[in-house]
């Protein structure tokens, strides 16, 4: 017999066997039919929409002029808005992407070591401010006069003379914002680690101890990250999205535009294009370049923990 008919016999079997599968299992297809009919028309349709628009010249009232390169040029050699949000993206996404990878397995590690009970009000605790507008309450802290928590503070041990304008000042802007960014992003990555924490099967920890692992960062280096793939993994994304497209905290927090555009960052600046400005095939075009550094940098995560995910 023909091998290539072999392997085309063999995807055909592969074909029926997930439709058969999916005619198993219409009930959860259906319940889920809402999701994914309102996911497809506000993200997916929106997003391959976008890809072509960067290359045209669109205000949302006339229709779309084709202009090839014309926006990419002019993005990169006469935008300097651009160049300076490139740069705070970079520093923005290089502190709250790891750090907050890192933070919010280790919160996820040691609740995972408390009591059943205590795992459920920790877990809340730290998920709690990723559901909850929290702006309003750093503000407070972060308030320019004499009355902002931390200034207060910071006044009464005699640290400083004056009080300092942490939201305006174009010096502490991008950090405060950072702070805040860190603080919120304890959401899904955080709670699929702990899930994955859970689904440990705790016989491999048996048998690490009889293979001779003796204390707690052995398991942790040799049974439980190899045994969180998938979960590492998502996690890793959701930091890579959360961290790329951030822009709501600065203008929440430091307005829009930011002093000096300080916190202003490529998210920020398809805002301003998009929904301030209206010139969508401009913005478009932000976005299809921070889409592209997004896919690079997942490329990337995906190559680091392959290893973890067989």
């Amino acid at each position: 017999m023909d091998p290539a008919e072999i392997g085309k016999r063999s995807k055909q079997e592969n074909r029926r066997l997930i439709w058969l599968q999916m005619k198993q299992n219409k009930e959860c297809y259906f319940m889920m039919l809402p999701f994914m009919l309102v996911f497809l028309v506000f993200t997916i349709i929106p997003v391959v929409m976008s890809l072509p628009m960067g290359f045209t010249d669109f205000d949302m009232v006339q229709l779309p002029k084709f202009v090839g390169l014309s926006n990419f040029t002019t993005l990169f050699l006469n935008d300097s808005i651009f160049i300076q949000s490139i740069r705070v993206t970079l520093v923005f996404a290089i502190f709250t992407g790891p750090l907050s990878y890192v933070l919010c397995f280790l919160l996820a590690w040691l609740i995972n070591e408390l009591h059943p009970k205590l795992k459920t009000i920790f877990t809340l605790i730290f998920y709690a401010p990723s559901m909850a507008n929290v702006y309003t309450v750093w503000q407070l802290i972060f308030s320019g006069d004499n009355y902002g928590y931390l200034n207060s503070v910071l006044l009464n041990l005699g640290i400083i003379n004056a009080p300092i304008q942490w939201l305006t000042d174009s010096s502490y802007v991008l950090g405060v914002t950072i702070v805040v960014q860190l603080w919120l992003s304890l959401g899904a990555g955080f709670l699929s680690l702990r899930a994955g924490f859970q689904n440990i099967d705790r016989s491999q920890y048996e048998a690490g101890a009889i293979e001779g692992i003796k204390n707690r960062w052995q398991e942790l280096i040799y049974i439980t990250i190899p045994s969180m793939g998938p979960q590492l993994m998502f996690a890793a994304v959701m930091q890579i999205v959360s961290s790329f497209t951030a822009g709501t905290v600065a203008q929440s927090l430091v307005g829009f535009p930011s002093t000096d555009y300080k916190a202003h960052t490529v998210m920020t600046h398809a805002y301003d294009y998009g929904w301030v400005r209206y010139e969508m095939g401009y913005a478009s075009a932000i976005c299809l370049i921070l889409f592209v550094a997004m896919f690079i940098v997942e490329k990337l995560i995906s190559k680091v923990l392959s290893k973890y995910m067989d």
